[in-house]
């Protein structure tokens, strides 16, 4: 029981939130740190699990929320309906994009999904007659339920309850056959084909869930912002989103919510009290592509496992600690 006490904190703090910092902005904040926890998750387990690199998490989630936008904007579709239609739409292009590109393997694979992520960008630009192109989509409407807008508060709940239903059913996916078949594939998919395993399936059912996630978690993004650009889609979001996977550690699920979290919050603070020591135009963007590269560099030389493997590390040493403690104190009695 005292091994769950982190979960038990991370639960009540995400409960406490918005109650102990009340205010539009944080809840903002944490609505973002939400959304983009489920995207994670899913690039945990393509990556960290199946071992199969991807940058191209922005065109799933930009494909949720275009759709979601789209169907509800021009096509008068409740936004619940959207919302999955979204999440089936990813799901069928992940197919029809994986199957070739898995066939691939490391860093042809990176470059196939970042070539499908760029070219979804564009066509977000030019096909301005549905998607509104570069000035964006607008009047996209908010959930509801039972006739209820959602506002902030509880919209920072919904999202939070599909945090943990997407966690939930990624643990049981990682500590399943599935899981240890993945595993394998990671360590060598030449001797998990040996083994029989018929690792194609396997990487491509965890590519198009990757991508349902991600289109779940866009169609929410563009239900709450209810105005977006593709912009907000670029290449530099799906960056961000492999950043966030290897700062947290993408052999784990919490190491996912953990980058999120340490990526988004370290974003806002240096856009904050950068432009008060440099007011140049492009300072910011300037500093947070050196911070997260020092980061990254210092993460991957002394926490190859992420924030969450070195967290991991620090408890089993100090539980050592302890046992040897306890067993010199009790050969002192004795």
């Amino acid at each position: 029981m005292l091994r769950k006490w982190p979960l038990f904190l991370a639960v009540i703090l995400i409960l406490l939130f918005p109650y102990v910092l009340d205010s539009t902005y944080f809840r903002t904040i944490g609505i973002f740190i939400g959304i983009r926890a489920i995207v994670v998750i899913g690039l945990c387990l393509l990556m960290g699990y199946a071992g199969q690199a991807s940058l191209g998490q922005a065109a799933f989630f930009a494909l949720g929320a275009y759709t979601s936008g789209i169907l509800t904007v021009h096509y008068g579709f409740p936004p619940w309906l959207a919302l999955l239609a979204g999440i089936f739409l990813a799901a069928l292009v992940a197919v029809a994009i994986g199957w070739p590109a898995l066939k691939l393997r490391g860093h042809f694979l990176a470059l196939a999904t970042l070539s499908f992520g760029l070219i979804v960008y564009f066509l977000l630009k030019q096909w301005s007659d549905l998607t509104g192109g570069p000035s964006g989509l607008t009047g996209i409407p908010a959930l509801s339920v039972a006739g209820m807008r959602l506002r902030a508060g509880e919209y920072y709940y919904l999202v939070w309850a599909t945090v943990a239903l997407v966690a939930w059913l990624s643990y049981n996916i990682v500590h399943s056959r599935i899981g240890r078949s993945l595993r394998a594939i990671h360590d060598s998919e030449v001797a998990a084909e040996c083994l029989g395993m018929d690792t194609f399936r396997l990487k491509l059912q965890l590519f198009v869930l990757s991508a349902a996630y991600a289109a779940l978690a866009g169609s929410l993004y563009a239900h709450f912002v209810r105005f977006f650009s593709p912009a907000a889609f670029g290449f530099k979001v799906s960056v961000e989103f492999a950043i966030m996977a290897a700062l947290g550690g993408m052999a784990s699920i919490s190491g996912g919510l953990l980058g999120v979290a340490t990526v988004t919050v370290l974003t806002e603070v240096l856009r904050a009290v950068v432009p008060q020591v440099l007011p140049a135009a492009h300072a910011v963007a300037a500093v947070e592509i050196t911070t997260f590269g020092v980061i990254l560099v210092v993460i991957f030389i002394f926490l190859p496992d992420g924030l969450a493997g070195g967290l991991k590390e620090l408890r089993a040493k100090l539980r050592a600690r302890a046992s040897y403690a306890a067993w010199q104190s009790k050969g002192v009695k004795h």
